[in-house]
């Protein structure tokens, strides 16, 4: 069906460059709305009906079960009374409520009986002119989806990641959101695992920038003293932070891709595959910069030990040649009366320049050995 040739493209918007475009990261509350619900909306035959007023989440689903459709509720930061309300009146699981209001949840997918539950961590690169050692690369926050027979309903935490553009984007295809709630559950899933290439692409970059600075040779084409390490310490944080989002959804993707389940429409089920594959992707991605900054830490401390070294070497030479006159010297000024040359004109410039030929001769074999 033409439906399923452009389901890809309609659902798959345009990736975003979080270096320039941050449009996909607006505000999360509507300040028309004094409640946790961000919009509440019925769908029906992939169509938003309109209403003169906003509608509350008891009257959506009054329209739901008497006309067909499905709902969509977007809540952000819902207390556990706000909700209470919204979770008695869908069925939902007491365990999964409580989860979608602690938040801090393991990305996951859990399935009961007449609806689905899961969690996703969204990622947003923070821009920042420069990499230092207290820098915050990425922000984290999560979006809880409930997915049921004629209801779907987002529950968000934290300051970005709104989804207010997806549901735009999504309306502008009634062909698709025909598919029911479990269109606008791979919609999601896409849109977020989008963000994570885009971020995955930024982290790149700033990963490159240190590798640069810790392999450019220093002055004279020696070996560099390395950067700060707190700097790269800082960047591994950071990226342990991305892993920690991106590794335990492969999973819930998987399963979704893989496994018949009656809450997901057979036609939407296959792309959950390209889901899983782009974020397979990512995670590799994601597990490559740990190991390459493990790489870089070690090379930096390596480069240190060998900068500290040279110093070394060049003090305890500077040290030796120093010892030759500070000997003579030491010698004569022990103020004996009989001492060979002391009596002697020429004595003088003779230890003088004995001294200063024995000096020459050690630097010029420390020179030429490395040493300085």
């Amino acid at each position: 069906m033409s439906m399923i040739r452009d389901l890809r493209a309609a659902v798959r918007p345009s990736r975003p460059s979080l270096r320039k475009d941050t449009g996909a990261y607006d505000a999360t509350r509507d300040p028309s709305t004094p409640s946790a619900v961000v919009d509440c909306a019925v769908y029906r035959d992939g169509r938003r009906v309109q209403t003169d007023q906003q509608l509350s989440p008891h009257e959506a689903m009054r329209q739901v079960r008497r006309d067909g459709g499905f709902v969509w509720i977007g809540l952000h930061e819902p207390s556990e009374a706000e909700f209470s309300g919204i979770a008695g009146e869908f069925g939902l699981h007491p365990l999964a409520v409580e989860d979608a209001v602690q938040a801090h949840q393991r990305p996951k997918l859990e399935r009961y009986d007449d609806s689905l539950f899961t969690v996703f961590k969204t990622i947003h690169y923070v821009e920042h002119d420069e990499l230092t050692a207290n820098s915050e690369i990425v922000e984290t926050g999560e979006v809880m989806c409930f997915t049921g027979r004629d209801f779907f309903i987002t529950v968000r935490h934290g300051g970005q990641g709104s989804l207010r553009a997806l549901r735009h984007r999504l309306q502008d295809d009634p062909e698709l959101l025909a598919k029911g709630p479990s269109a606008v559950l791979h919609s999601i899933a896409d849109h977020v695992v989008d963000g994570y290439v885009a971020v995955a692409d930024a982290v790149q970059d700033d990963i490159d920038e240190v590798e640069t600075e810790v392999f450019t040779p220093g002055r004279g084409g020696k070996v560099s003293r390395g950067v700060d390490s707190a700097r790269i310490y800082q960047l591994k944080r950071e990226v342990l932070e991305f892993k920690r989002a991106v590794a335990p959804l492969l999973r819930p993707m998987q399963l979704l891709s893989e496994r018949p389940m009656r809450l997901v429409d057979p036609d939407i089920q296959k792309y959950f595959r390209d889901v899983a594959d782009h974020l397979a992707r990512v995670q590799e991605q994601v597990l490559g910069f740990d190991e390459l900054l493990n790489s870089i830490l070690q090379a930096n401390l390596a480069q240190a030990s060998v900068a500290q070294n040279e110093d070394m070497r060049k003090i305890t030479s500077w040290a030796a040649i120093i010892a030759v006159p500070t000997m003579v010297c030491g010698v004569y000024g022990m103020n004996f009366d009989y001492m060979p040359e002391t009596h002697w004109k020429l004595g003088y410039p003779v230890i003088m320049a004995i001294t200063g030929v024995i000096c020459l001769g050690i630097h010029r074999t420390l020179k030429r050995n490395g040493w300085l």
